[in-house]
């Protein structure tokens, strides 16, 4: 075989197996009973700023110098007693404070884990860690969020007239500092 037939077979995909949908475990360090009942997340898109190089025909975009970070996003099955719901709701409530600037101290002393942030971030933020399953169901890699907060959570809708149950679930939205894609050990994945 020549040296440039063997670099073109060097290049090719070696596992052919197919990324699941279903294979994941989803974990956030400050609502651990949200997480256990996720049933959809996403791993957020990305993209890149443009900027125009100016030009008298006509100005030629070029790669700009800012990345956008797209909302991580997932959705759970309510429990029946509201707490995994209340969860979020009451971090929501702390950070926004809509009722007394009590909610906000009340929330940095719940679940408190000083070390990751700074004094003035206490107990405002979360990580979590989307871990990606195989299809044979075993760790693949892992999506790692540093300094997740929750923005938007849905509401719940209650309907007499649906003829299956349908179990409520909610969606929640969340800003975080930054996400990085790793391997099992927490090293890049594929890095360059």
């Amino acid at each position: 075989m020549s040296n440039q037939t063997s670099n073109i077979f060097r290049n090719e995909i070696q596992n052919r197996n197919f990324l699941s949908p279903l294979g994941y475990k989803l974990t956030l360090n400050r609502s651990p009973k949200t997480a256990f009942f996720a049933n959809t997340a996403e791993i957020p898109g990305i993209s890149l700023g443009i900027a125009n190089h100016p030009n008298y025909l006509r100005d030629i975009p070029v790669p700009g110098d800012k990345m956008e970070f797209d909302d991580f996003t997932f959705r759970f099955l309510v429990d029946e007693n509201l707490e995994n719901y209340m969860e979020i709701q009451n971090w929501m409530r702390g950070l926004g404070f809509p009722e007394s600037l009590g909610e906000i101290y009340k929330l940095q002393k719940t679940n408190v884990d000083y070390t990751r942030f700074s004094r003035s971030e206490m107990n405002l933020y979360s990580d979590g860690t989307l871990l990606v399953l195989t299809s044979s169901e075993n760790a693949n890699f892992k999506v790692i969020f540093k300094g997740l907060f929750p923005y938007e959570l849905s509401s719940l809708r209650f309907d007499s007239t649906s003829d299956d149950i349908e179990y409520l679930t909610a969606e929640v939205k969340f800003k975080y500092m930054m996400y990085n894609i790793v391997d099992k050990v927490d090293e890049p994945l594929h890095p360059l």
